[in-house]
């Protein structure tokens, strides 16, 4: 089940939230957000919910028993349970073929057998979603929840499950507390805002390119040079706008239900730099990587060297988190190196104009996305080839594509975030709302299409 399908926008949501404000009190509310999550979840393939169940068991458990424990040397252990059964099911199930395939390409002779896995949606989300919370709970953060219809509706909340935000427990933890309390006003206004806004980015202009683009990039190699260009830049605006339109109507879902989402983007095509882009985009994974991985490994506190060594290790690990496939790997390494780079240049840097470092910053990101939409290293290659005008080919794009990049480039760089737009509350702005919401819909009829961030 999707945001921007007919059965969600008619029938689940509809349903769930009457239900949910016609239910008093804090353990009926979570039982059928918890029901929902998992119908949620289910409607894909109903067999991963057992998967999603043992997860969230595990660490529920494993928090109390950490909490409970009398010396560090247990609560220690109990972590290391948790959180290596989280490694383990995500490794299994995102990243064994893709070893195994690749160690039968440099040792064929000794090489595991490649199985017929199907990745479940959203594991690697809802599993930062487990682990944060055992980490917060070792080291004492947040106290453990003793209610397990709360922590079961916090990782199986339908509005951020498969594709996050990745949201802490510690983020929602008072709304959550608090969540029998009556609806409010400026939270529905929000919650309709935002929606609204996330479906036509989704659907009006995400879509809308992916239609002109996924037909270009089927011959990648026959571009010219300026239709590689107007392809890379196609798929930079359509993975921003596709994502930020998700997180945007996962963050007003939250708000309908009385929990506080927290952002995700904010103008990453602003960014003076790649550690500002990384401030700006996915903030809930740069943070979750910061604060989880690269913090742990030591940081900067322990020389020049060791920060870049813990950077560079932290940006390859996230690359591989979006995918099994070296394009991911590459991906990473090449933020981590941009990151790195960025930090021995910033003496000079700070003489450089704004608008040119913004305009550099963009250029840089778009040869990154090539990498990410590449289905391998070969059409990574070929396809930046094209764009530097070795080997280029002769097909062009779309004339509609270009008018679609150019309105987007426009849009990117003017346009307010929708954090910073305020959401009328007054019935005066019902009719807007409405407007929005069908407007995005002609678009959505009939034409099916899932999140990009699905696969992740």
């Amino acid at each position: 089940m999707v945001f921007n399908s007919n059965i969600f926008l008619f029938a689940f949501l509809p349903v769930v939230f009457g239900l949910f404000w016609l239910l008093k009190g804090r353990q009926p509310r979570y039982v059928l957000l918890t029901a929902s999550g998992y119908l949620f979840y289910g409607y894909w393939d109903w067999r991963f919910c057992f998967l999603l169940l043992f997860s969230s068991l595990l660490s529920f458990y494993a928090a109390l028993l950490i909490e409970r424990s009398a010396s560090p040397r247990a609560r220690r252990a109990w972590m290391m349970l948790s959180i290596s059964a989280d490694l383990t099911l995500l490794g299994f199930f995102k990243y064994y073929n893709f070893f195994a395939s690749s160690l039968h390409a440099a040792m064929p002779g000794i090489a595991p057998p490649l199985l017929h896995i199907i990745l479940p949606v959203g594991i690697s989300f809802y599993t930062f979603h487990t682990m944060s919370y055992i980490l917060d709970v070792a080291e004492r953060r947040i106290r453990a929840t003793s209610n397990l219809f709360e922590y079961l509706t916090y990782v199986s909340l339908f509005s951020q499950l498969v594709a996050g935000p990745i949201v802490r427990f510690r983020q929602i933890e008072q709304d959550l507390e608090h969540i029998d309390g009556p609806p409010r006003e400026d939270f529905m206004a929000r919650g309709i805002g935002f929606f609204v806004v996330g479906l036509i980015k989704k659907a009006v202009v995400a879509d809308s390119i992916a239609m002109y683009l996924d037909p270009a990039l089927a011959s990648y190699s026959t571009l010219s040079t300026a239709g590689a260009w107007l392809a890379a830049l196609g798929y930079t605006f359509q993975i921003y706008y596709d994502f930020s339109g998700y997180s945007d109507m996962a963050v007003g879902l939250g708000y309908l239900f009385g929990l506080h989402i927290p952002q995700n983007f904010n103008a990453p095509y602003r960014a003076l730099g790649p550690r500002d882009f990384w401030r700006r985009w996915h903030i809930s994974l740069s943070t979750w990587l910061r604060d989880y991985l690269y913090i742990p490994l030591g940081g900067s506190r322990f020389g020049e060297t060791r920060r870049m060594i813990n950077l560079l290790v932290t940006m390859l690990l996230g690359g591989l988190w979006h995918g099994a496939n070296w394009t991911f790997i590459v991906w990473g390494a090449y933020h981590g190196l941009l990151l790195i780079v960025e930090r021995g240049l910033d003496p000079w840097l700070t003489r450089v104009p704004t608008a040119m470092r913004r305009a550099g910053t963009f250029v840089l990101v778009v040869f990154s996305w090539v990498l990410f939409r590449s289905d391998s290293l070969d059409m990574a290659g070929r396809w930046m080839a094209g764009m530097l005008g070795i080997g280029a080919g002769t097909q062009s794009v779309p004339p509609s594509l270009i008018v679609l990049v150019a309105l987007c480039l426009v849009a990117v760089n003017t346009m307010p975030e929708t954090w910073d737009i305020r959401f009328g509350v007054r019935c005066r702005w019902a009719p807007v709302y409405a407007l929005g919401f069908l407007f995005a819909y002609l678009f959505v009829n009939g034409r099916y299409s899932v999140f990009l961030y699905y696969q992740f």
